[in-house]
């Protein structure tokens, strides 16, 4: 593994990186910046590695769920992780399109685009316009990281 990812750019690490469940772009920017990216570089190729899974979530979660589902051995994991899902879904219902922007722009722990997408996949939300409005919360959550790791840069003088 360390021989493969010693032949990858920087950029192709953080594309990676902000692929990931639960570190999405949030994460990938500060770590982008660890990494000798400027904050404005990190912001935009950790979007963009970070929206890449959110049609695949979309279009494909439900069917996988359903497979995963017939077999045993997953069936109650499944069932816990669609329950958690919709049990963070009350705005979302409640707002639709705008809520689900809040949702994965508030930058939190269980936000996101990845959890996003899977309640807007088990709300039956249509692409047209499940996609944009994570988009854009995934835009609204990276420009708070940008401005976090900017400003501890000018403030430790980095």
């Amino acid at each position: 593994m360390q021989e493969l990812l010693r032949y990858l750019s920087v950029d192709a690490m953080v594309i990676l990186i902000s692929m990931v469940p639960l570190v999405e772009a949030r994460g990938a920017i500060p770590i982008g910046v660890a990494m000798g990216l400027t904050p404005f570089w990190s912001l935009v190729i950790a979007i963009l590695g970070s929206t890449i899974p959110v049609p695949f979530i979309l279009l494909g979660i439900r069917p996988f769920f359903s497979w995963l589902k017939s077999k045993k051995l997953f069936r109650n994991f499944i069932n816990k992780i669609s329950v958690s899902a919709i049990r963070k879904s009350d705005n979302i219902v409640k707002y639709g399109f705008w809520g689900l922007i809040l949702f994965v722009g508030i930058p939190l722990p269980g936000t996101g685009v990845w959890t996003g997408s899977l309640i807007a996949a088990l709300l039956n939300m249509r692409i047209k316009v499940a996609f944009p409005a994570i988009f854009i919360g995934n835009l609204i959550a990276g420009i708070i990281m940008y401005a976090l790791s900017h400003t501890t840069i000018n403030f430790f003088g980095l």
